[in-house]
């Protein structure tokens, strides 16, 4: 059995940092993959073929690779680096705000997939019903749409939350492994195996493998978490 370790201030900055990146991620997340997810599920445009494939490329390419792209496309010269510039913003790359973004590209189909799957299982009947009394396409959106794929938006919010929590290559390829800045927990987890410092990664590791199998207990208890659109 592992001895109780110590955990400095490095290691709770990294809880932290991972936190608030997981949070951030999955409300910017909801707020732009629902609607996405509500276009995916509706539209008949052979454009939504190319949208669904590319909202799901996360899943098979390794994080290293998608985080070698993201790094060129938000570097100072990328293309999305002086876009960010000529609105005035900071370098993206090994910044927290770089964490969000190449998060939100990573954790997108853990947020869509299953809002998309809920809102494609309502049908049309609730929403014909909604059209006779003169509701809106935006009213229905809000009023029938959102409460009945209410299991949707929580396995949404869930998976996308613990899919943050536990990345690595892609947070590496963009902000390094500075602590106290992009530091997350599962690259100071890695830091402690470099050093031999078995205690604190078998802590640390522990935590976010129970933190992990709660996620999806709940997940599974409540219904499945479809990641399939």
């Amino acid at each position: 059995m592992l001895p109780v370790p110590t955990f400095d201030a490095e290691d709770w900055a990294a809880v932290g940092l991972t936190v608030r990146l997981a949070t951030v991620t999955t409300l910017l997340l909801l707020l732009l993959g629902t609607p996405l997810a509500w276009w995916l599920a509706r539209s008949r445009s052979r454009l939504a073929a190319l949208v669904g494939t590319l909202v799901t490329l996360p899943l098979v390419l390794p994080p290293s690779v998608l985080g070698f792209y993201l790094l060129l496309m938000l570097a100072p010269q990328g293309p999305l680096g002086q876009f960010v510039h000529e609105l005035g913003g900071e370098a993206m790359p090994f910044t927290f705000s770089g964490l969000v973004a190449g998060s939100m590209v990573y954790s997108l189909p853990f947020v869509v997939q299953p809002l998309r799957t809920a809102l494609a299982g309502l049908g049309e009947r609730p929403f014909e019903v909604a059209a006779t009394l003169r509701a809106t396409p935006l009213d229905r959106f809000f009023s029938v749409a959102l409460p009945s794929a209410r299991q949707g938006v929580l396995n949404a919010t869930v998976l996308g939350f613990a899919h943050t929590v536990g990345e690595f290559g892609v947070v590496l390829m963009i902000g390094g492994n500075i602590p106290g800045r992009t530091q997350v927990l599962s690259l100071r987890i890695y830091e402690h195996v470099e050093a031999m410092e078995y205690a604190q990664a078998g802590w640390l590791a522990g935590g976010m493998l129970a933190f992990s199998f709660v996620v999806l207990l709940l997940l599974h208890a409540r219904g499945k978490p479809a990641l399939a659109g």
